[in-house]
């Protein structure tokens, strides 16, 4: 079972209960959007960051990411670790029809990638920081040079990538880098970006 200092938040009950069984750590909930409007567990979240930090885990669809972007502003990012799960489509057993989405929520999705999700997160302040004072950090730059920012073709080209190496697809521009910096080093991403360039089929240039 993975250990975890920070208390890692996520949105329901029955994604704090399928977290419950994979990490030893203080588990909460937003409630879904009630953390939006209850100033008491505003408060508490404030205070838990402070001291100890958060881990965020919401859904990969525009309700997680909401609640995602609504908390960390919050609390402030500094004290935020963000894990994610990648966008998978499907429905959980207890429902009787998909998101509006037709995602997996977290309670969903395979324990090795929620594991993932974590383990990555708690390993990406130590990693950006290392390649920051090395001067190897991805950057805004190369996300321009290599055609996932800030082009005409752009946004396609990012969620063809995203999809590529299992993340979700909402990822603001901040967080894709942050994302990014944690997993992979500029070379080899820059090899992720060539793969999918030689797998392209003449319809999708």
């Amino acid at each position: 079972m993975l250990k975890i200092e920070q208390v890692v938040l996520v949105e329901g009950k029955y994604d704090a209960a399928r977290i419950a069984n994979l990490v030893d750590a203080v588990i909460l909930t937003t409630d879904g959007f009630r953390v939006i409007k209850d100033r008491a567990l505003q408060a508490l979240l404030k205070r838990l960051a402070r001291e100890r930090g958060l881990i965020l885990l919401t859904d990969s669809d525009a309700a997680g990411f909401k609640i995602r972007h609504f908390v960390t502003g919050l609390v402030g990012a500094q004290y935020v670790l963000q894990a994610y799960v990648p966008a998978l489509a499907g429905k959980e057993p207890r429902k009787d029809v998909p998101g509006r989405e037709g995602l997996l929520g977290v309670e969903g999705v395979p324990d090795y990638l929620i594991l993932q999700g974590l383990q990555d997160a708690l390993k990406s302040a130590a990693a950006l920081s290392n390649r920051q004072t090395a001067g190897e950090a991805i950057t805004y730059s190369d996300l321009y040079e290599w055609g996932i920012s800030g082009t005409a073709d752009s946004a396609q080209r990012r969620r063809e990538l995203l999809r590529r190496l299992g993340l979700p697809p909402r990822l603001s521009k901040k967080e894709l880098l942050g994302v990014l910096n944690t997993l992979y080093t500029r070379d080899s991403l820059a090899d992720q970006l060539r793969e999918m360039e030689t797998t392209e089929s003449p319809s999708d240039k």
